[in-house]
């Protein structure tokens, strides 16, 4: 049993597992909504839960509690990681900065041009711009984990810096476009609630208790309001401190730390599962050949690799980056097609911007552009991995 717990422990603080699992979660969906137990599992999702706290009720089905409850924890473990960043990691340096950023910016730029493009002629569809925009980190670092081990540090570095700006982005896009009918007097609620979490922030308070009741509030408050729930995690996440003068451990990372687990291994596998059903039996020729579906898919595996790509090398050309001796442009190449893995906020954005008889074309277009970016992404890899080993080789013949 012991051996069992420290290998459960290995496999979660492996920086593969979130991916593996949401792979599997991805998978088990697509199998199960294509089995005779489809139409269930459905229903199941459809399922009312009814949540009463004081004058607050809530009856929503079990999908909705896992897109605007559990998905708020989501966004949550990625504003603690953006503001660790921030304060004391790659982003605290602003010479490095810039280059990540303006990569992450052809990134979100590119795509939502190419699925402009193919769906200008379609009104209803265009609210869709923002879904091949973001990358999954998660799977993008276990395809580079699995099939790039041998390239340079740097580049790993390079990829998760552009992630961050890619997660911003996103957050900053749903805020911004994916609101309805916003209610000034909730805001001003909203505000209050933000300010009092300031000054908790400012009282040094690391007890986790006052920011989550804040936080319910702020919640509360967007949902009602019409900001999305997500950005309540968010702006808990930003609040709360990252060192205070009386301890040595950062609280912001002790939380990070025990949150992880839970996000990585049940809140992302859990809304992947609920997210990702395809039902085959409704894909035909023309499902492949929406537009909806194209604009998705090339937006992903055409749009991010050359936004981010070639924003890059024009950096370089221009001499504003500079990347060490061993990063190649093969190398920048991988990293910009495995950026087109879009899954978790892909699906999301899906989720928010367009209609449920939507949903077929949106799942079926960023699942082909995910897969197809990760098989891209992973021949290119492993042709670097070659050119890496040739290069080593002529440097011992040299010597």
């Amino acid at each position: 049993m012991l051996r069992f717990k420290d290998w459960l422990e290995k496999f979660i603080n492996n920086e593969m597992a979130s991916g593996l699992l949401m792979i599997a979660a991805m998978l088990a969906s697509i199998i199960c909504a294509n089995s005779p137990w489809g139409e269930n599992i459905k229903h199941f999702w459809e399922t009312q839960l009814f949540v009463g706290i004081a004058d607050m009720n809530f009856s929503k089905s079990l999908e909705w509690w896992v897109n605007d409850v559990l998905m708020v924890f989501f966004f949550l473990q990625i504003g603690l990681e953006l503001k660790q960043e921030m304060k004391e990691g790659f982003l605290s340096d602003p010479r490095q900065i810039l280059v990540p950023a303006l990569a992450a910016l052809g990134g979100i730029i590119c795509p939502a041009f190419i699925y402009a493009l193919i769906n200008h002629n379609n009104p209803q569809y265009m609210n869709g711009w923002a879904i091949p925009t973001a990358t999954d980190i998660a799977f993008a670092i276990c395809v580079l984990m699995l099939v790039g081990r041998a390239i340079p540090q740097a580049v790993k570095i390079f990829l998760l810096a552009i992630a961050i700006f890619d997660d911003l982005g996103a957050i900053i896009i749903i805020a911004l476009f994916y609101n309805q009918g916003v209610s000034l007097d909730l805001l001003g609620y909203a505000g209050l609630a933000c300010f009092a979490l300031y000054l908790v922030n400012k009282m040094q308070i690391t007890n986790f208790t006052p920011y989550l009741i804040l936080g319910v509030v702020l919640w509360y408050c967007f949902l009602n309001g019409g900001i999305h729930t997500t950005i309540a995690g968010v702006v808990v996440a930003m609040a709360y401190p990252m060192r205070v003068n009386s301890t040595k451990a950062s609280p912001l990372e002790i939380l990070s730390h025990k949150l992880k687990p839970w996000v990585d291994v049940i809140i992302l596998p859990v809304f992947a599962f609920a997210s990702a059903g395809l039902y085959l039996g409704n894909v035909t020729w023309e499902t492949f050949t929406h537009t909806l579906t194209i604009g998705i898919i090339l937006g992903l595996f055409l749009g991010k690799q050359i936004g981010i790509f070639f924003m890059t090398w024009a950096l370089i050309k221009l001499k504003i980056a500079n990347f060490p001796k061993e990063v190649k442009i093969l190398d920048l190449y991988g990293v910009a097609s495995v950026a087109g893995i879009g899954f978790t906020m892909a699906l999301f954005v899906g989720k928010l911007s367009l209609p449920e008889v939507m949903q077929g074309e949106i799942r079926l277009g960023i699942l082909c552009g995910s897969v197809i970016s990760a098989l891209w992404g992973a021949c290119v890899f492993q042709l670097d991995r070659y050119v890496h080993k040739l290069d080593a080789l002529k440097k011992q013949l040299r010597v």
